[in-house]
């Protein structure tokens, strides 16, 4: 994606990160860690053409405040891991944008199903 004035923005994408977290509204939840994936993706303004250490984003960093983020204790909500990761990312330098998918795998329902997963874009203020 590329804006119309001299900055560019690039998207940096960490799919399909890995988890164990105590994430749930029910009882056992709060207590046994279950598989949950965090898809980040995150808008960079750089300054110019030329890429340079000073217009990335560290993968390493992206990935270490999402695992403090999920594994940081008992959270009820899918939304508010996906709201957490949010405002830390934005809070990153350079950071505009962020679209944060939270997937839980192993949901209890009478049927199949894939994963249940909330999705969220949120925008530097």
């Amino acid at each position: 994606m590329r804006s119309d004035g001299p900055n560019k923005d690039d998207v940096v994408t960490l799919k399909a990160m890995r988890f164990h977290a105590r994430i749930g509204v029910l009882p056992h939840e709060a207590e046994i860690a279950q598989s949950i994936e965090v898809d980040a993706s995150l808008w960079v303004r750089r300054s110019g053409a030329q890429v340079s250490a000073k217009d990335i984003v560290d993968y390493r960093r992206v990935y270490d405040l999402v695992a403090e983020v999920v594994t940081k204790g008992h959270i009820s909500f899918l939304e508010e891991v996906g709201e957490r990761i949010a405002d830390r990312a934005l809070d990153l330098p350079l950071v505009t944008r962020v679209r944060i998918a939270v997937r839980k795998p192993n949901v209890a329902l009478p049927g199949p199903l894939a994963y249940a997963e909330v999705a969220l874009e949120r925008e530097r203020a």
